[in-house]
């Protein structure tokens, strides 16, 4: 499968969510495997195993990297680099017409490390929720590849509060597309 980049945004776009302020505290809170989670806040993790080998960590991680797990996800990505770089930022976009959500985040750390390697992001203002996700995939000593993902999340919109529920669903929806899309 080709893998197309993302949609770039426009230098004043992007320069705007660069100097935003996070919509939530405990900022990089995903990459401390020791924290709890942050009081107050819906938790997610999911890992799923993709397969084994130095081949498919690879191919994992350019899927991972180049924004296209999340346009396999289904969502439009605009973002401020083709790649996941620290303090990228981007406006995911899910729906169609009137009704496409538009979701900005900025990244808030990369893992780069010979066997594991991901990065995590922020939501910034204008995003439907409050909270960051972290996206992580690891090449194991037996050779298999695994990929995790963590949140904590809240509403922070009154269409978000008001429909919780379906919010929920949503966003377990789409974390099962980003497992399986990379």
């Amino acid at each position: 499968m080709r893998l197309v980049d993302p949609q770039q945004l426009s230098p004043e776009s992007a320069a705007a969510l660069r100097d935003a302020p996070f919509t939530y505290g405990n900022v990089g809170d995903t990459g401390t495997i020791s924290s709890r989670p942050p009081h107050g806040y819906a938790h997610l993790r999911r890992q799923t195993e993709l397969g084994s080998g130095a081949s498919r960590f690879d191919d994992a991680v350019q899927t991972l990297l180049g924004w296209h797990m999340h346009r396999r996800a289904r969502l439009n990505v605009q973002a401020s680099d083709p790649t996941v770089v620290d303090g990228a930022v981007a406006t995911l976009g899910l729906g169609i017409g009137r009704l496409r959500i538009a979701a900005p985040v900025r990244v808030v750390y990369i893992v780069d490390e010979p066997r594991r390697k991901g990065f995590a992001y922020g939501t910034l203002p204008g995003h439907p929720e409050s909270g960051e996700e972290s996206f992580i995939l690891e090449l194991h000593d037996g050779d298999e590849v695994t990929f995790t993902i963590s949140a904590f999340s809240r509403p922070n919109s009154l269409l978000a509060r008001i429909g919780a529920p379906l919010t929920r669903a949503v966003q377990s929806s789409i974390t099962n597309r980003y497992l399986r899309s990379v």
